[in-house]
């Protein structure tokens, strides 16, 4: 009878726990968090432009490359811990096109569990109850 009622409470627990998990699409606005002090101080020196931003005429192409980054998203709003992990993400593009001798990455789009979205003015983002993932891919050029 105990391993019953034991059984049957660790079903409870659990699926209680999976009923809470989320794992949201959401969307924010780039403009307002990457020109914000938060941003220019983590970011490197290498431009970034998100898909249909105007950019100067391209030299050099290395390449499309692809980033998927996550971070702790227990205690922080949805759009905190989205702006964190998605200057992660940057500075991952931005490092491998120093890495590659490129100067900039440029038609960066969300690719978040493979689905593309592309937009100038925001970025998508997984948003769950305890972690918050950007995954983006973009092109490394020499302008």
């Amino acid at each position: 009878m105990k391993t019953i009622a034991y059984i049957a409470a660790v079903a409870a627990l659990t699926s209680s726990f999976a009923a809470q998990a989320r794992d949201d699409r959401v969307r924010f606005d780039l403009e307002p968090f990457l020109s914000s002090s938060k941003a220019k101080e983590v970011l490197l020196d290498v431009p970034v432009y998100f898909a249909g931003q105007q950019h100067n005429a391209i030299k050099e192409t290395w390449g499309e490359v692809t980033t998927s980054r996550k971070t702790n998203a227990f205690n922080k709003s949805d759009k905190e811990a989205c702006e964190w992990v998605l200057l992660s993400a940057l500075k991952v593009l931005q490092e491998r096109a120093r890495k590659e001798g490129m100067n900039a990455v440029v038609n960066i789009k969300s690719n978040y569990k493979h689905q593309e979205y592309a937009s100038s003015e925001q970025f998508e983002c997984g948003a769950g109850t305890f972690v918050a993932g950007v995954a983006l891919k973009g092109d490394i050029v020499k302008l």
